[in-house]
């Protein structure tokens, strides 16, 4: 999994409250479990006029030009804004690879659902909880400057904007360390490898007749 330390990023703003994984990544394209692939079909239903399929080609789809992930100023971002309860419904961890497949790293948010925040952290997202003033203020920044970034700092906890004004975030120090480390669930079972083939290596002496 890729480390998340800072990012200095373009904002893209989806201005709606609970916003449910069905939505980020509709149900059919669940027969996959690859975790890529999904970005041209993140929030498919909102994106385009047709329905999606997998495995679909999706560069002469017909767009909803009106819907901000095809608006031209906001193409490349890495910083998402979002209302409260962002990745409600299903616990489909399909929603974050579709988000980070698309390319986005962070997603700022008065409130996730439970689920969906803590799948975010094992994929490389860093989510991140503001108060519903600051992320108002964030909104208002985004729709009015053409080009706007934020700078996010995992290690300090902190968003800050274009102008200096500095936003602060709680985030679970187990969560913190794996992300800055890009340590998913397997990379965390990997740093033991040596101790599991010591024990295996026991367990071969103690009770044989499990390996005949």
């Amino acid at each position: 999994m890729q480390a998340f330390t800072r990012l200095n990023g373009l904002v893209v703003p989806l201005d709606r409250a609970n916003v449910d994984t069905d939505a980020i990544i509709p149900k059919q394209f669940l027969k996959s479990i690859k975790r890529t692939g999904y970005g041209p079909f993140l929030f498919d239903e909102w994106r385009y006029e047709d329905v999606g399929q997998p495995e679909m080609d999706c560069s002469n789809r017909p767009i909803r030009k009106d819907f901000v992930l095809n608006q031209p100023r906001y193409q490349g971002a890495e910083i998402m804004l979002a209302r409260e309860n962002f990745g409600c419904g299903s616990s489909r961890e399909h929603a974050p690879w579709a988000i980070a497949d698309y390319g986005i790293l962070c997603v700022i948010a008065p409130s996730f659902a439970d689920i969906f925040y803590n799948n975010c952290f094992k994929n490389g997202i860093l989510p991140v909880v503001l108060k519903d003033e600051e992320v108002d203020v964030l909104f208002s920044e985004t729709q009015s400057h053409e080009g706007y970034k934020l700078d996010v700092d995992l290690e300090a906890q902190t968003v800050t904007t274009p102008s200096g004004q500095v936003f602060t975030f709680e985030v679970d120090d187990f969560r913190k360390h794996c992300l800055l480390n890009g340590l998913d669930d397997i990379g965390l079972t990997l740093q033991q490898a040596d101790n599991i083939k010591a024990y295996e290596e026991t367990r071969k002496t103690d009770v044989p007749w499990l390996f005949v």
